[in-house]
C-alpha cells in the first residue's frame, strides 16, 4: 500500500507539472528542494519529539561503520560483475557506476568527465532507478529482507531523499542509523568513483 501511494504521488506530480501553470513559472528543482526541506524538517521534528533520542545517539557504536562499508562493497561488486558478465562494459565501468551509491548528480558528472558522457548517462539513469526502487520498494524490502535493506537500497540518499520512506517503514529508531549511513556513503561516493576509474589509467 505504501509503494502504491508513492507511485500515485509521483503520477500526480507528473500530471500537475504538465497541466498546471505554476510548473512553468517555478523551476521543478526549487519545488523538489522545498519539499525535501519540509520532509527533513518533519523527520527531525519526529526524532526530536522522542525522549529516548539522546540515549539512542549514545548507543551508536563504531561498529556501525560496518553498515555503510558493507553497502558500498555490495554496490560496487554486484554492478561490476553484472557489467562484466552480461553487458558490453568492463568490471571497472560497472563498479564505477555502482560506486555512485545513489548519488546520481555527483557521480554522473564525475564519470562523464573521467570516462565519457555515455558512461556518465548510464550512471545517471542507474542511480536514479536505484533511488526510485528505494522509494517504491522499501516497504517490501523491509518486510521480506529486514530493516537494514531499506537503508541499503537508499545508499547515499538515505540521508535525505529516501530518509522519510525509510523512517516510515523501518521505524523512527532507525532514522539516525540511516542518516549516519547516508552521510558516510555520500562522503565515500567521489572518493570511490575517482579511485575506481583511476585504476589502471
Amino acid at each position: 500500500m505504501g509503494s502504491l501511494k508513492i507511485i500515485a504521488a509521483f503520477i500526480l506530480g507528473l500530471t500537475a507539472a504538465l497541466f498546471l501553470p505554476f510548473s512553468h513559472t517555478i523551476p521543478a528543482e526549487q519545488l523538489s528542494l522545498a519539499a525535501l526541506y519540509l520532509l527533513l524538517f518533519l523527520v527531525g521534528a519526529g526524532i526530536g519529539s522522542k525522549k529516548e533520542t539522546m540515549s539512542m545517539v549514545r548507543r551508536i557504536r563504531p561498529t556501525l561503520l560496518l553498515l555503510p562499508l558493507a553497502i558500498a562493497t555490495g554496490s560496487i561488486l554486484f554492478p561490476g560483475m553484472v557489467a562484466a558478465l552480461f553487458l558490453p562494459l568492463t568490471f571497472q565501468e560497472g563498479a564505477a557506476i555502482g560506486a555512485g551509491l545513489g548519488y546520481y548528480s555527483l557521480s554522473s558528472i564525475l564519470i562523464s568527465q573521467m570516462a565519457g558522457e555515455t558512461l556518465g548517462l548510464i550512471a545517471l539513469l542507474s542511480n536514479i532507478i536505484r533511488e526510485i526502487v528505494a522509494l517504491t520498494a522499501t516497504p517490501l524490502l523491509v518486510r521480506y529482507c529486514g530493516r537494514f535493506s531499506g537503508i541499503a537500497a537508499g545508499g547515499a540518499t538515505a540521508m535525505d531523499t529516501t530518509l522519510p520512506v525509510i523512517v516510515r517503514f523501518t521505524g523512527k529508531e532507525y532514522a539516525l542509523v540511516a542518516l549516519f549511513s547516508g552521510v558516510i556513503l555520500t562522503f565515500l561516493t567521489p572518493v570511490l568513483v575517482t579511485s575506481i576509474l583511476s585504476c589502471g589509467a
